[in-house]
């Protein structure tokens, strides 16, 4: 059902909000490190001057952190266990209001899984305020038939939960006392919705209240509209915008062509301060889903468009030179910098650092210049920058650092190496407009942390794989270091290469480590500290609340998406369906041994049209004869 106003039977005598009514808000909070985001006290601030008291309910652990925010903008601070979800912490408010409820004309119960005010809450509830009704929701669900979470019956037409207000005349009746006291326990989020959300509005609305919706469903599809139509939402008048889109698979959002991106420029707009949204997303969100689903990549012109010289940016540039012969290679890229900057060169000997002390002194001078020699090569780069350079990441001197170093993949196929090392510096520092740019987006975004240019996958295998062997111990370094931040289940969002540009900020948290080189000892095998550590910038800076964006030239993306584009379309002519049904086939079926031919015949008997079946068996009686003779062959020659 679409519809403003929600089927009644019997019809109860129904009341609008009075001149000189009192509002009563219930607000459950749950937030994993108990440390309760700036978001939330920004939308507990707007909402004071619509309610005269405010329960703040906190499902789980309350940092001393937490619990001054909380205190600065409520009048209760309740903690209890994380039981129940928020369903179970709004009775706890309930019950803790207990009888003085009678002291109020409305009570809002609602959850923090929303950003807001985007647009002001003065006109909602003065449009809702005069409406007759019992109770009214935010937004709202349409009915499903059968039932998305028991797969029987159907899920009624219901106001979504994470905001409902109910007047006196329904919540002093005896009816609303005894929901909330039989309330069911609830140990899942399907319980959630099957237990209260889906059946709260249909229960009431059966025994006679009026509900309404404050902004309808925007289609009559079988979508949840408030995380799929949010940028509607917005510019229709809605004051909150859910966290979901900036979290949910984006495989399934690129499926249904929502664009984080759009959402964000529309709440830009209209002047909320973004910086709250990208400081909860890059704490809560693992880094290449949110990059994802907000299209974090920007794509730089080589014209400087976006770079305020009235307020420049305290720059060093630490460079990690190995090969003397590419210093004035890295200075090129440095000179493309706005302003003045600072230089630091580490290098591992004295014969080292006085052949790029004599490149350096050729050249004219654009600040301090301080070449050292480290300790150890062990670990390179990481090393160097990490401990070499200790003294000025937690200095105070600098907005800005520069990571660099000498690259030339010896390892590698000549080809692969050239791209790999033009990949990094190109997308980086590529020329003065570009590279002023670049700094143009610190300038503009007080939160963000770190840039980095997209993953490099021509001649690489990392598309899926960029793991390797490296996520046990980055796992164990990530506690290790006090990273909460989700892990990428897939690749991670990382400067493969090593090489970026930061806030000293955002890199305190390894920075702080007290880093050895004896730790660095083979550091560069698979699974060892500097490959697990190439892939820790991102996740710690987003634990300090500081986001990432992956930062490319367009001259870049020509090859590389071009490149991916065909190659993930030969990839899809063997499947059938949509891509974001490709991916779940994959991934019901299970990692896939390489080399194995019948796990790879097994994709097609799930996946063809059963007159393609009987074919596809006999292919698999034939796959696993020759299995079983290779494996005699290889018992033979041993």
């Amino acid at each position: 059902m679409k519809s403003a106003e929600l089927v009644t039977f019997p019809a109860r005598p129904a009341e609008s909000f009075p001149a000189d009514g009192r509002r009563l808000l219930i607000y459950v909070v749950y937030d994993p490190r108990g440390d309760v985001e700036e978001y939330i006290s920004f939308a507990l601030r707007h909402l004071r001057e619509h309610c005269e008291r405010i329960v703040t309910v906190v499902n789980g652990a309350l940092t001393d952190l937490g619990r001054g925010r909380l205190e600065a903008v409520a009048d209760d601070v309740i903690v209890r266990p994380n039981e129940g979800y928020d369903i179970w912490g709004y009775k706890c408010g309930l019950d803790a209001v207990g009888e003085s409820i009678a002291e109020f004309d409305e009570v809002v119960i609602a959850n923090d899984t929303w950003f807001g005010p985007i647009q002001p809450f003065g006109p909602l509830f003065e449009r809702m305020d005069g409406r007759p009704l019992h109770f009214w929701g935010m937004t709202d669900h349409v009915r499903v038939e059968p039932h998305p979470f028991t797969n029987s019956g159907y899920l009624p037409y219901h106001l979504q939960s994470y905001w409902v207000a109910v007047r006196r005349g329904m919540f002093l009746s005896e009816e609303w006392r005894a929901y909330w006291r039989d309330l069911p326990e609830m140990n899942s989020y399907s319980d959630a919705v099957v237990k209260h959300e889906g059946v709260f509005t249909e229960h009431f609305t059966d025994l006679g209240f009026v509900g309404e919706v404050a902004y309808p469903t925007l289609t009559d599809k079988v979508e949840n509209h408030a995380v799929l139509y949010a940028e509607q939402l917005l510019e229709a008048g809605c004051p909150t915008l859910k966290r979901r889109p900036f979290f949910q698979w984006a495989s399934y959002l690129d499926h249904l062509a929502v664009v984080g991106r759009w959402t964000l420029d529309t709440v830009e707009r209209l002047g909320y301060p973004l910086d709250l949204i990208y400081s909860d997303l890059a704490r809560n969100v693992a880094p290449r889903t949110l990059n994802a689903d907000a299209a974090m990549l920007e794509v730089l012109p080589e014209i400087d468009t976006g770079y305020d010289p009235d307020a420049p940016m305290r720059t060093v540039v630490v460079a990690h030179i190995f090969y003397p012969e590419m210093t004035d290679e890295i200075l090129d890229r440095a000179d493309t910098l706005p302003g003045g900057y600072d230089l630091v060169v580490t290098t591992p000997d004295a014969q080292r650092a006085a052949g790029i002390r004599t490149a350096i002194q050729s050249r004219p001078p654009r600040g301090s210049v301080d070449v050292r020699v480290v300790e150890s090569n062990s670990g390179r780069d990481q090393s160097a920058f990490l401990i070499g350079c200790r003294d000025i990441l937690l200095g105070d001197d600098y907005d800005i650092v520069v990571k660099l170093h000498s690259k030339k993949t010896p390892q590698g196929d000549y080809n692969v190496g050239r791209l790999f090392k033009q990949q990094q510096f190109s997308n980086l520092l590529n020329s003065e407009g570009y590279t002023a740019n670049v700094l143009g987006l610190f300038q503009r975004e007080q939160g963000l942390g770190l840039v980095f240019p997209p993953m490099v996958h021509i001649g690489y295998p990392t598309l899926g794989h960029a793991w390797w062997a490296n996520k046990p111990g980055f796992e164990r370094l990530r506690s290790e270091l006090g990273v909460r931040v989700p892990v990428d289940e897939g690749s991670p969002l990382a400067p493969y290469g090593s090489m970026f540009i930061a806030r000293p900020k955002a890199l305190r948290r390894l920075v702080d480590h007290d880093w050895t080189y004896d730790a660095f000892e083979g550091a560069y095998d698979d699974g060892g500290l500097a490959h697990i550590l190439e892939r820790m910038p991102a996740y710690a800076a987003g634990e300090e609340g500081f986001h990432t964006r992956t930062i490319a030239t367009a001259e870049y993306l020509a090859s590389s998406y071009t490149a991916l584009d065909y190659d993930f379309d030969q990839f899809s002519s063997t499947l059938p369906d949509t891509t974001m049904q490709q991916i779940q086939l994959l991934r019901e079926l299970g990692p896939l041994e390489y080399g194995t031919l019948r796990d790879l015949l097994r994709v097609y008997v799930r996946s063809h049209r059963p007159h393609q079946q009987a074919k596809l068996e006999r292919l698999l009686a034939y796959s696993d004869r020759v299995r079983g003779r290779l494996r005699r062959l290889r018992r033979r020659s041993r």
